[in-house]
């Protein structure tokens, strides 16, 4: 009898190990990419010219939505998601709260592409006018750094306003029924509450923020998929640069995909920095100014390096197995 239990107990087992690894190796063989309403990865997920390359290398991709950046970096904290797209702030938050993330690439600054709105006839007329006002921003994105700094440049504490932290689709109704001051948002939303509510432009990011835009990676499939990885931040540079060169182009094909008008997906789309690379030091210094800023406000609860989670092809293609 136990021969007999033995051999089953062995059956199981190398049944249960083959399952596994056929999912390791599902999970392997897919690329999730988690991607926002804006930007160069709309176009990508809309060309599938990464879907063709990566096919040759018997790759999947798999693409999913996310709100804000924040939500998004969460996705790649669980393992949801193996590469995505933020501004600056998220991957602050991320690496703050212990995520396991690397900086792939980054896209060139595009500081009109957020902004600190106001309602058309709000009696608010510079930055200085917020001071006591509520103003609603989706906490830890972008144009949460771009608040601190608008603030700053204005010989105003961050304390000396009234923060409301909402995702877009809620910060904009809050936004139109006239129950916050301010709202601090990106494109295609910033357009878009401009040209359909007459929304005024208090300030944006010029002068005072880059607004790159970041890709990142978790750093296990960074480690473990470094030709995927340049592959994919290839097809991206590709796409931008294609962009720059054809903006009318890109509007035709990305406003049916963002359920706006053409005029609106215009603006956001010559607003945006096209042309995707690998971080340079200038960079990384920027980023590490906004980690040392959220330090300083008690935004996040201990200095970062930023220089600590760069990923660069050399370095990583070495330590792949």
């Amino acid at each position: 009898m136990r021969p007999v239990i033995l051999r089953r107990g062995l059956v199981a087992l190398f049944a249960a190990a083959v399952s596994f690894g056929a999912i390791v190796q599902a999970q392997a063989d897919t690329l999730r990419i988690g991607y926002q309403k804006y930007g160069t990865l709309v176009l990508l997920k809309a060309r599938g010219s990464l879907e063709k390359r990566l096919a040759q290398q018997g790759v999947d991709v798999q693409w999913t939505e996310f709100p804000g950046g924040p939500q998004l970096l969460e996705g790649l904290n669980v393992g949801s998601i193996d590469f995505g797209v933020t501004g600056e702030t998220p991957p602050v938050f991320a690496q703050a709260a212990g995520a396991d993330l690397l900086y792939v690439a980054y896209e060139p600054p595009a500081p009109h592409s957020e902004a600190i709105l106001v309602p058309k006839d709000s009696p608010i007329k510079t930055v200085q006018d917020l001071k006591g006002k509520k103003v609603v921003l989706n906490k830890g994105s972008n144009v949460h750094y771009l608040l601190v700094r608008a603030l700053e440049d204005a010989g105003l504490k961050y304390s000396d306003i009234q923060t409301v932290f909402l995702p877009p689709a809620d910060a904009r109704a809050a936004f139109e029924r006239g129950s916050v001051d301010a709202w601090v948002i990106w494109d295609p939303y910033q357009a878009a509450a401009e040209q359909q509510l007459q929304a005024r432009t208090l300030r944006d990011g010029s002068g005072i923020v880059d607004n790159h835009q970041f890709y990142l990676a978790t750093k296990p499939y960074t480690q473990q998929h470094p030709e995927v990885i340049k592959a994919l931040v290839e097809e991206v540079r590709a796409v931008g640069e294609w962009s720059r060169a054809n903006p009318q182009e890109v509007t035709e094909q990305v406003a049916p995909l963002l359920g706006l008008s053409t005029d609106i997906t215009l603006t956001s789309v010559k607003r945006q920095g096209y042309g995707a690379g690998f971080l340079t030091p200038e960079v990384i210094a920027a980023q590490q100014k906004i980690a040392d800023s959220f330090y300083q406000l008690k935004l996040i609860p201990k200095p970062l390096r930023i220089a600590d989670v760069i990923w660069t092809p050399t370095a990583t293609v070495a330590k792949a197995p």
